[in-house]
């Protein structure tokens, strides 16, 4: 069973990896823009049907990706107030355009913890040389 995550800082970077295609997070983006948008002209009309409609608008493009583009299990499911911060997060990171360097970073120290951690070390735990 895997640990569970703490704090935001530990979950930003499990987020991340689960958004590594540039397709979910796209989906991701118009999602998020359409559920803002949602929510915006609801208050703004003071239309009921709008602000229902925004998690629809949000979640269906993202969870849709998530099932059929990345291939996992959304982190809402996991971590509801963390996954939508991230998700708020992400979207101004991508339309800043650093979105893409942020995965980059993130697979990359990924990449090298995994690398690490197959090095065995050739000293024995008694001081001996293996």
């Amino acid at each position: 069973m895997k640990k569970r995550i703490e704090s935001f800082e530990e979950f930003w970077p499990f987020y991340v990896r689960q958004h590594s295609r540039k397709l979910t997070r796209q989906f991701h983006f118009v999602g998020t823009t359409l559920a803002v948008g949602c929510a915006a002209a609801g208050l703004l009309s003071r239309s009921r049907a709008l602000l229902l409609a925004a998690p629809v608008a949000g979640y269906g493009p993202a969870w849709f990706s998530h099932f059929f583009v990345e291939k996992n299990r959304p982190a809402t499911f996991s971590y509801p107030a963390w996954s939508l911060a991230a998700d708020f997060i992400m979207w101004g990171k991508m339309l800043a355009g650093t979105m893409d360097d942020e995965v980059a970073a993130v697979l990359e120290v990924e990449r090298v913890a995994s690398v690490e951690s197959s090095v065995r070390p050739n000293m024995a735990t008694d001081g001996t040389l293996n």
